[in-house]
């Protein structure tokens, strides 16, 4: 319970304590010097977004030490006991716990003002202005998982009214919902309906009788892919609309035009940002399996012109080719070009330019990418048997950058190597709880930073926080 109360609170204290505010205090003993606070949050800001883990779980959080108050004297009495030291300035737990939650919005604020009355020649203007936007980015990614845990809730809310476990999907996202009357094809009667707008799909529910809250039966349920809405026109009803999709059409009334309005923008906001989603998917699906499977031909009566340089086809100079790679009609100018295509055992077919174009520089990257592999794991020692190793950019401060090779071995524990060249290993860590105690046993080394760190201390076999 514990745990689940504060969640990652000791990392971030961990943070603060030893590296953040030994930064602050110093920069505020050299103030009159020359004041630093841009250069010292700046080699900070990264790690900020730890705060989002805190800031996600903040409901839940206040919620558990709600329940458990409630049911436990133990546990009321010993938060009592906090709460009465004078430590605590008499303010609540719940009052204290929302202090990380406003952390990041305040260091925003801070350099704001800072940057406000420091002169632009000032060395440190330029460096407060990248911690800004460091900062901001922090704030965001924060604000990012406050929407992402709130829509979450709201998701599981609505399972437990319609018990429909596909609305419990993080790709999901809850747009709308409301009751409507939903005319019948039959005749003219209407039935009091009740709409979930989601991101992906639309479900219609009917009220149905319970002891526990609202509860609903899923009459229909029509999908965003191929629906369309409309403003329609019926003489006994007044302001109704149509949804029609590949499942279903219906035919519903709002109570006025505001609200007929708002529905139907809603649903083809949904249907737009749906549409361009996918048509990026496409391209990019396109993309990758050019060469990877068989694709349509386009029939020679279908096109007169070169699908490429649009040249008029003709019987002698210029007869119809077609592309083996993404099967358009072109000329033989524009297919004189062969490539390995791999549905057809990787043997040299014709394409056209643009596909050679993707495909020769798809297989050049490749080969590019395994010798440049092959090289690098053998010019640097320990790379042929560890987890992950590659080049990062390293530095002591975060004004001076070097790029260095960094390997991840497959030992247990796991070490995390870092080599300036391949005969010198500058540094070397082991992997355990928390990276960062790699720099207890050196102070005078500073905070290294190194770019891609979070990704790269996500594998599962060293499960660390920062």
């Amino acid at each position: 319970v514990i745990k689940n109360i504060f969640s990652n609170i000791s990392s971030i204290y961990s943070f603060h304590s030893q590296f953040l505010l030994p930064d602050l205090e110093n920069c505020i003993m050299h103030w009159h010097e020359s004041p630093g606070l841009g250069k010292a949050l700046l080699q900070h800001a990264p790690f900020l977004r730890m705060y989002a883990d805190y800031i996600r779980n903040f409901d839940r959080a206040i919620e558990l030490v709600r329940t458990w108050t409630e049911r436990s004297s133990a546990f009321r009495n010993i938060i009592q006991d906090i709460q009465n030291q004078e430590l605590c300035g008499n303010l609540t737990l719940q009052h204290h716990m929302l202090e990380p939650v406003q952390r990041v919005p305040r260091y925003e604020m801070l350099l704001k003002d800072y940057l406000k009355k420091l002169p632009e020649d000032d060395p440190d203007y330029e460096l407060a202005n990248k911690s800004l936007e460091a900062v901001s980015m922090a704030a965001i990614h924060s604000n990012s998982a406050i929407h992402k845990a709130e829509n979450l809730k709201r998701l599981l809310e609505i399972y437990e009214m319609v018990g429909e476990e596909e609305v419990v999907n993080p790709a999901n996202e809850f747009l709308k919902e409301g009751r409507l009357l939903k005319l019948s094809a039959r005749n003219t009667s209407a039935m009091e309906r009740h709409l979930f707008l989601f991101n992906n799909f639309l479900l219609c529910c009917c009220a149905k009788f319970s002891l526990v809250g609202q509860r609903f039966t899923v009459r229909c349920r029509i999908g965003v892919d191929g629906m369309q809405t409309q403003q329609t026109t019926n003489e006994d009803h007044p302001y109704t609309f149509q949804v029609s999709g590949k499942e279903k059409t219906l035919e519903l009334q709002a109570s006025s035009e505001q609200e007929r309005d708002d529905w139907i923008k809603a649903i083809q906001e949904a249907i737009d940002v749906f549409q361009k989603k996918n048509e990026t998917f496409k391209l990019h699906k396109l993309v990758l399996e050019l060469g990877r499977r068989a694709p349509r031909w386009i029939r020679d009566n279908e096109v007169t012109l070169c699908m490429t340089c649009q040249e008029p086809f003709n019987a002698l100079t210029r007869r119809r080719h077609h592309c083996r790679a993404c099967g358009y009609v072109v000329c033989w100018k524009c297919s004189d070009n062969k490539v390995a295509l791999e549905y057809d055992g990787n043997r040299l077919n014709k394409v056209c330019k643009a596909c050679y174009s993707v495909l020769a520089g798809q297989r050049a990257e490749r080969m590019e990418r395994k010798k440049r592999r092959m090289l690098e794991c053998e010019a640097y020692p320990g790379s042929m048997d560890c987890v992950l190793s590659g080049f990062l950019q390293y530095g002591d401060n975060s004004t001076i950058w070097q790029e260095v090779w960094c390997v991840v071995s497959g030992t247990q524990p796991p070490f995390f190597h870092v080599y300036s060249t391949p005969q010198v290993m500058i540094h070397q860590f082991i992997c355990i709880q928390s990276f960062i105690y790699g720099h207890k046993k050196k102070k005078n080394m500073g905070i290294t930073v190194i770019k891609t760190l979070i990704s790269l201390l996500q594998l599962s076999h060293f499960r660390t926080r920062i």
